[in-house]
């Protein structure tokens, strides 16, 4: 049997013999390409190739390409668990040509592969192409000596591609595998088409024309292929199996799926494994790139898949999380081809294992509710959009798993419904959004933007510039003038303070002109036009007056550091923890940074220590800063780090730092459009002061550069000066007195306990008064010790019951603030007759306190009022 891994293999080196680049898989998240969700074939990587925007140093190229289609136009997700061959995530084996062979090497390469190379039987195969590719018929009957009868002509909607309404479009061909007559359905072309004998197992795709927005085309100068071959589905035709869910990789995990769940592989949760064992993988890969569950975007795609597999976790039984240790097995059967999954392994185990614990807590009232809501319905009937939504939006259930839920009971939901109820609640936030002071003036923002265009920003170049004062606004409303005192904003053609965006907070600094002093304290930045915060301290500000405006240099040098710093942190928390660290925000201001990134614990000392290291070598090696302005996709290829979310323009900033590598550009590499030094060691110091939580699988790190790092690594050794002197010891001998005096504490704290034990017990002569009185024929030893603690007083009165033999103990330790801790203990002969936890309560509300807690035979309570400790006594003597 050929496996998936060596199918991919097989596929990738035997195009690469073939004279083709081997590429790896672009992410599954797009760089820098708003159009779509996620990578969904094999050619997205090549787009901008195909169209002569982008160059590459190769003609043809072959790749293994990771895909996900869950959510917008190309969503498998309802599909999944309930046919053969849907997946969320598949790879996409492929072989590309850009101007370099066209359609006879390219029907001669698949050709051969098949026949030759895996040795499919030619009579199996049978392929489709344009009804109007004269030319590639007369191909495959040249190439591939196939007779008409094998050779299909279909229309422009399963044969012709186009990358959308303009651009390079083309003919395409499809090969199809025969999996024999015990399996109904027809070739393509025929009525019965749509059965699952005849199955597509490659399409090649002929790029010759360019489609024009008046529906014209032409021919293109460099004629392209793209082709596209789904390995699940050529793995199943290679392990003689139908079903794709029956080859090896998913037989791995599926029985990785019932052993966790300890269900039947044959049985009726079958298909709940399938579902599983598919969206595994879909999950996986996204968390590994970075993408985490929330509830919006990609992320909320993600949750989905997460979610739909996890309610059929339940279905097969599961009450606690279980998905999340089936990623070792996902790692045994992929980590190989794709090492990003190894890398990430406990953090993608880490960030499904939370999700799962969120999960199980709202599913079981979700599904009542579901189903209190759905009760009266019978099979085949419709529930309205309205409470589906309401399931949606109140009870965070997805519509998708409301569907999902209902369909084993034939019911379907009213998608109309559902959505004309998501419509109405966007319109009524948009209502209530539309009357805030805060719409009101973006509203005004939109305006001047449209009037005067966007402010050309100086402050690369210089931190001093003069402007024309174009608009002026007090409280949101234009203004001809704002006077001294006044506060406002203040517009101008062209600016060098920087607009807050990207994490680095605005620019403050001066503005004057002829008679007036005016003090910006923040700049914002309002699509496109730059807003200066000021305060008038002399003169008047006027529309049309010409100003000299002036950065703060000392607050833009420490920002310009700070941000600076970002950057060399953020590559080498990658280096230290892995290629799944991905920023999640950031701030950048003067006294400080802060970075947001992905990871699902707690950093270490030691990796913290390695991060902070790793950067300042960066800074000691004091190389220029560069920043060059490069296109979109030129600087996408230079390996250039974008930030998720962010949009770009066809122009970006690319600022590379470090040594250069093997890019040409420097270690660190990223889109940027904020300010930054001149070179790494204007930096100085970094010093990384705090990592913690933000939210599930995001890290904050915070860190202080440059003067305010030497502040602090003063700070830090004074106190640890101040500390020997007081030790009486070197520096270098601090920790070592420390643990050393610590030990002494605790020795010194459990005999400070034993000796009070002993004088609780009499010193340890005597009974120390355990022997108590006799009330109502019943031994009670009731104490009073000051000084002893809560945690202690168990041990007493264990001690306490074994030397009365038969009683009640009940000890009250004060502490000296005056809180009381109450412990009691009942013999076991006693235990049927009295309670220790209704005689704890007792004692408990004598002392201020409430309720306690415990076993029959032991309770402990406390109290904060000490001082009535002999009435807590009395009340528990009351009892017996």
């Amino acid at each position: 049997m050929t496996s998936v891994n060596d199918l991919r293999s097989s596929f990738t080196g035997y195009f690469a013999r073939n004279g083709h680049e081997l590429v790896a898989s672009s992410p599954l998240v797009p760089r820098n390409d708003p159009t779509l969700m996620f990578t969904n074939a094999g050619m997205v990587q090549f787009k901008n190739v195909f169209t002569g925007v982008e160059k590459r140093p190769y003609s043809t190229a072959t790749t293994a390409q990771k895909c996900v289609r869950a959510g917008g136009k190309h969503n498998d997700l309802d599909n999944v668990g309930f046919t053969a061959r849907h997946h969320t995530f598949f790879e996409m084996l492929g072989n590309f040509s850009f101007g370099d062979y066209f359609k006879d090497h390219a029907i001669e390469l698949a050709w051969t592969l098949l026949t030759k190379d895996w040795a499919l039987p030619k009579e199996r195969l049978m392929v489709t192409v344009y009804e109007d590719d004269d030319e590639a018929l007369a191909l495959w009957k040249k190439i591939a000596g196939l007779s008409e009868d094998r050779i299909v002509r279909l229309g422009a909607k399963s044969n012709f591609w186009q990358m959308g309404d303009t651009g390079p479009c083309g003919p395409c061909s499809e090969i199809f595998y025969d999996h024999g007559d015990k399996i109904w359905g027809g070739p393509p072309g025929s009525p019965d088409e749509d059965g699952d004998r005849w199955i597509e197992i490659w399409n090649l795709v002929f790029m010759q024309f360019e489609q024009h927005a008046d529906g014209s085309r032409n021919g293109l100068p460099r004629p392209s292929i793209d082709t596209g071959m789904g390995l699940e589905r050529i793995a199943a035709v290679m392990q003689g199996v139908h079903d794709n869910y029956d080859i090896d990789l998913f037989k791995a995990l599926i029985g990785a799926t019932a052993h966790a769940t300890n269900a039947d592989v044959n049985g009726p949760g079958n298909r709940s494994l399938r579902v599983i064992a598919d969206h595994l993988r879909s999950m996986s890969f996204l968390i590994a790139e970075g993408v985490l569950p929330s509830n919006e975007g990609r992320g909320y795609v993600l949750r989905r898949i997460m979610r739909r597999a996890m309610r059929h976790a339940t279905l097969l039984g599961a009450n606690e999380p279980v998905i999340y240790k089936l990623v070792p097995a996902l790692v045994r059967e992929m980590g190989q081809a794709y090492p990003e999954l190894v890398r990430g392994e406990a953090m993608i185990a880490e960030t499904v294992r939370l999700e799962e614990g969120r999960f199980l807590k709202t599913l079981g009232r979700g599904l009542q509710i579901l189903e209190a809501e759905t009760a009266a319905l019978g099979e085949g009937a419709v529930l309205d959009g309205a409470t589906a939504f309401k399931l949606y939006d109140t009870y965070g259930f997805p519509l998708d798993l409301t569907q999902d839920a209902l369909r084993s009971r034939n019911i379907s939901v009213d998608q109309a419904g559902f959505d004309a109820a998501m419509a109405q609640q966007k319109a009524e936030a948009r209502k209530n959004w539309a009357g805030s002071g805060e719409a009101a003036t973006d509203i005004v923002w939109y305006g001047l933007a449209d009037r005067l265009g966007p402010t050309e920003f100086l402050g690369y170049e210089t931190e001093i510039a003069e402007g024309e004062i174009k608009a002026l606004l007090v409280d949101g409303v234009e203004v001809d003038a704002i006077e001294a005192g006044q506060q406002g904003v203040v517009v101008v053609n062209q600016t060098p303070f920087y607009g807050e965006s990207g994490g680095q907070v605005g620019d403050s600094g001066t503005i004057r002109g002829e008679g007036v002093v005016a003090e910006v304290s923040d700049t914002n930045k309002h699509h496109g036009v730059f807003a200066h915060k000021v305060k008038v301290n002399e003169g008047v500000l006027k529309v049309g007056q010409a100003v000299e405006l002036a950065v703060n240099h000392a607050r833009r040098s420490a920002i310009r550091s700070n941000h600076s710093a970002t950057h060399l942190l953020h590559e080498a928390l990658r280096l230290v923890l892995g290629d799944h660290v991905a920023q999640k925000g950031s701030l950048v201001s003067a006294d400080r940074l802060r970075f947001d990134f992905v990871h699902t614990k707690p950093m270490t000392p030691q990796e913290i220590a390695e991060v902070e290291d790793i950067a300042n070598a960066i800074v000691l090696q004091n190389t220029p800063v560069e920043t060059r302005l490069m296109g979109v996709e030129e600087a996408k290829e230079s390996g250039a780090r974008a930030l998720f979310g962010e949009k770009y323009g066809d122009e970006v900033r690319v600022v590379s730092m470090g040594e250069p590598t093997g890019n040409g550009l420097g270690w660190s590499v990223e889109l940027c459009g904020g300010t930054h030094v001149r070179r790494t060691g204007d930096i100085g110091l970094v010093s990384v002061v705090s990592e913690g939580a933000v939210a599930a699988g995001v890290r904050r790190i915070e860190a202080l550069t440059g003067h305010a790092a030497r502040h602090r690594g003063n700070a830090n050794t004074q106190i640890v000066a101040a500390a020997a002197g007081l030790l009486r010891s070197g520096t270098h001998d601090v920790l070592d007195r420390i643990e050393a005096l610590q030990e002494q504490v605790k020795k010194a704290e459990r005999a400070l306990v034993d000796a009070r034990q002993k004088l609780a017990m009499g010193g340890g002569s005597g009974d120390g008064g355990a022997s108590g009185e006799t009330v109502n024929g019943v031994t009670f030893a009731g104490r009073v010790v000051d000084g002893l603690q809560p945690k202690d007083l168990r041990g007493l009165v264990d001690q306490t019951k074994k030397q009365v033999g038969s009683g009640v103990v009940a000890i009250i330790g004060r502490a000296e603030d005056g809180k009381a801790g109450l412990a009691i203990g009942v013999t076991e002969d006693l235990v049927g007759r009295y309670s220790a936890v209704e005689l704890v309560k007792a004692g408990a509300a004598a002392l201020g306190g409430q309720g306690g807690g415990g076993r029959p035979d032991m309770a402990q309570a406390g109290g904060p009022d000490g001082a009535r400790a002999e009435e807590a006594l009395a009340a528990i003597r009351a009892l017996l």
